[in-house]
């Protein structure tokens, strides 16, 4: 005897519901996050409009960039707990760590190729890779992705801060050695008013503040991290808006441009994963363990802009140098975008 049941339309609609949830969750494992949908977003509005917000206009990015990223380090600066950023300046294994990778280890590995390059047809693309290799960290980015993995943001904030400094000195000190004229129009002064004004000043004030608003700015952290991301994706559009516009990536020729790409990207690996064992080695804890991986393995395309311009002033191929700077800068944003929103899924699994 056959029974024959029928299932119910509710029972039906509540099948079909969960197979469409796990089919969406299944589909957002292979797409991106809002981020970098984002910063490809931005790119891409850069190429199609660029301009926006440009000098002169009624609005620019370039003053709104410098009032984001000084209240960016004053939220910060909010969130740090005083006692915390005593006791890290202490951890001196993290940052001599940190500071070789970004002026040792960066511009050796380069160096390594370089017999192989001299005299050369390709030897004035190895030297816009060892700029590349020779420039500071990042600042501003670099402590965004360490937040967003929630690694050791002291510690972050200190070795983004004092890589600038340093690299005011040693990059031009190695690109002296392979340039027959070095130039020594740095604006010394200038530049460390700035590191005072958009980031040093902020953080001490947030730090002083933070006895009273301290937990009220952790509580809301989640709001601090979307007005981070909306600053480093405004950032991302003037920088290559800027680029498109003076016409960077149309001064080389496209398989230039793909030996370039292919060197830069094999360099980043090279030091990320690198990085990623000398961590495990020298026993850092997590948090640590993230910010030298994303600290170490950056590079500024904000000091690359400056350095570019006097050490290279008047050569008609000054631009190339730009290129791996820009090209670096676009991988390292969304690859370790992508490693931090993972570290810190992982975290809270």
């Amino acid at each position: 005897m056959l029974v024959f049941t029928e299932i119910s339309p509710s029972l039906q609609d509540d099948k079909f519901s969960a197979m469409a949830k796990i089919n969406v969750h299944a589909l957002k494992r292979f797409l991106p996050d809002g981020f970098i949908s984002g910063i490809i977003g931005m790119i891409l509005l850069a190429y199609l409009v660029p301009g926006i917000g440009k000098e002169g206009s009624l609005v620019e990015l370039k003053t709104l960039i410098r009032y984001g990223i000084s209240l960016l380090f004053f939220f910060y600066g909010l969130r740090l707990s005083p006692e915390k950023l005593k006791n890290d300046l202490s951890n001196w294994r993290l940052h001599l760590l940190i500071q070789s990778i970004t002026f040792l280890v960066f511009p050796l590995v380069v160096l390594a190729f370089r017999p192989l390059l001299a005299g050369t047809e390709n030897e004035l693309l190895w030297l816009a890779v060892f700029f590349l290799a020779a420039l500071p960290s990042t600042v501003s980015s670099s402590v965004v992705m360490v937040s967003i993995a929630e690694g050791n943001i002291p510690s972050a904030i200190f070795n983004a801060s004092i890589s600038g400094v340093i690299g005011i000195l040693i990059t031009p000190l190695w690109m002296g050695i392979f340039m027959e004229k070095q130039q020594e129009a740095f604006a010394f002064a200038e530049v460390i008013q700035d590191l005072v004004a958009q980031i040093l000043i902020p953080v001490c004030l947030g730090l002083i503040l933070h006895r009273w608003w301290g937990q009220w700015a952790i509580r809301n952290k989640r709001y601090f991290s979307l007005f981070d991301k909306t600053v480093i994706l405004t950032i991302v559009y003037r920088s290559f808006s800027d680029s498109f516009l003076n016409g960077v990536f149309t001064s080389i020729q496209l398989h230039e441009l793909l030996i370039l790409g292919a060197s830069v990207i094999a360099l980043f690996f090279f030091i990320f994963e690198g990085t990623k064992l000398v961590t495990r080695l020298m026993h850092f804890n997590r948090e640590d363990r993230i910010t030298v991986l994303f600290a170490g393995s950056k590079k500024s395309l904000v000091h690359g802009s400056v350095m570019a311009a006097v050490l290279f002033a008047g050569s008609p191929l000054g631009s190339l140098f730009l290129v791996p700077v820009m090209i670096y800068h676009a991988f390292q944003l969304f690859f370790i975008s992508i490693v931090a929103r993972r570290y810190s899924k992982e975290l809270h699994a």
